[in-house]
């Protein structure tokens, strides 16, 4: 991903960057495309209606992380308090919907994948939120 070469060249940042915030921006789309793949996969099992709720959750999921990566990247103006709220939503989307692939990873391959992207997402919101608050 090109998040940090593309933050850095900002008008508005110059620069400056918050490496974790950046981080987590690349995790957010990363899990966004995985549990939107998870999605898809999981539709396509014999046993479809037993992850009715995986599918729930993966489709939450990567519309929580798409729009929190997207709210993260713009840099034109703050609305730390925004970026804040969707961080820690993005991390409980990300808890939940890992939490649920993580009960069909052993049966299916591609519920394993997406509960690690979902763990790598909701580390990556949390230490952007650390980060945020020491400014």
């Amino acid at each position: 991903m090109h998040a940090m070469e593309m933050i850095r060249t900002h008008p508005h940042v110059r620069g400056n960057t918050n490496d974790a915030l950046i981080r987590c921006i690349e995790e957010c789309f990363d899990c966004a495309q995985i549990c939107t793949s998870c999605a898809d996969a999981c539709l396509g099992e014999e046993m479809v209606r037993e992850l009715t709720q995986c599918i729930r959750l993966n489709l939450d999921c990567a519309d929580v992380c798409t729009a929190t990566g997207v709210i993260a990247s713009r840099r034109t103006g703050s609305n730390e308090e925004i970026i804040r709220q969707m961080l820690a939503a993005c991390e409980a989307a990300c808890r939940l919907c890992g939490e649920e692939c993580g009960r069909h990873a052993e049966m299916h391959e591609h519920c394993r994948v997406c509960t690690e992207a979902c763990r790598r997402c909701e580390q990556a919101c949390a230490e952007a939120q650390r980060s945020m608050s020491h400014r």
